[in-house]
């Protein structure tokens, strides 16, 4: 029961990431450099003064390697919110993430079965469709952006797997990645300014949102098997589709819905056949 609330906790962080980042760039004339270094900071510090409060060393765990992946995501994750919407960043993001680890499981030398191809081909076409011009398509920049993202994102789950101290390897990632945060928020600070409340979405989003719940996806990933984990992150283009319905006013549009239908479907077909193969 504790591992599933924790779990819940991280999923609707990860929306809150989303929300939170449209609602800056849409609304709060936020721009990607000092968003991202407010939001990186944020975390570096909250999670420092966590660590102080239990008495914890303040050296870094973590690695350069899981900086690095939180770092690329974070950035491109900025970037691309700037041209897409909550819901949709939300879905290519996380559509990625799942292919990223299909992909590194095959990689790995998992022999995946006709169903589980089958239901990696249905993602991979509704990811195409969901990303192909059109009318109603998301702008291609921002989804090209979004699917690295992703990937950046799938390497840091995966890293995460191995962790034995959450809260210190989470730290440890975001202390590292603190100076070149700090350079971001001087270059955005000269280029363009922070709003107040573009300011208070990037605090909110890196103390709370990103260091508390990368802590807790941290401390439950050992519990979890990559299929498992691969799974639950299906939820959060549902979540931030509706918080962009509810607090940005964006709008489903079929194609986001039948996009939504045929990745989660497909990623969640291909990932549980897997489960009970390996089972």
């Amino acid at each position: 029961m504790k591992t599933v609330m924790l779990t819940a906790v991280a999923m609707v962080a990860f929306a809150a990431n989303s929300v939170l980042a449209r609602l800056a760039f849409a609304t709060a004339d936020a721009e990607p450099l000092s968003y991202t270094g407010i939001r990186l900071a944020a975390g570096a510090l909250t999670l420092a003064l966590l660590l102080a409060v239990r008495r914890q060393s303040l050296r870094p765990a973590g690695s350069w390697s899981g900086a690095a992946a939180l770092f690329g995501y974070a950035i491109l994750f900025s970037i691309a919110y700037v041209l897409l919407g909550a819901g949709t960043g939300a879905l290519i993001l996380f559509a990625s993430v799942q292919i990223g680890i299909l992909g590194w499981a095959i990689y790995k030398g998992d022999r995946p079965g006709a169903v589980e191809w089958l239901g990696f081909v249905i993602a991979v076409a509704g990811l195409v469709y969901l990303v192909s011009p059109g009318v109603v398509a998301p702008h291609p920049l921002g989804a090209l952006l979004m699917v690295v993202a992703g990937l950046s994102w799938a390497a840091y789950t995966l890293i995460g797997r191995g962790s034995t101290s959450p809260l210190a390897d989470t730290a440890g990632n975001f202390i590292r990645s603190a100076p070149i945060a700090i350079i971001m928020i001087a270059a955005g600070l000269a280029m363009h300014g922070v709003s107040p409340t573009a300011g208070l979405y990037a605090v909110a989003s890196g103390a709370l949102a990103s260091g508390l719940g990368y802590a807790v996806w941290y401390a439950v990933l050992p519990s979890l098997s990559r299929t498992r984990a691969a799974i639950v992150q299906l939820t959060v283009p549902a979540i931030a589709a509706a918080g962009g319905v509810l607090f940005i006013g964006e709008a489903l549009s079929p194609r986001l819905v039948v996009a939504t239908i045929a990745i989660v479907g497909g990623v969640a077909l291909a990932l549980v056949t897997a489960g009970r193969r390996r089972g």
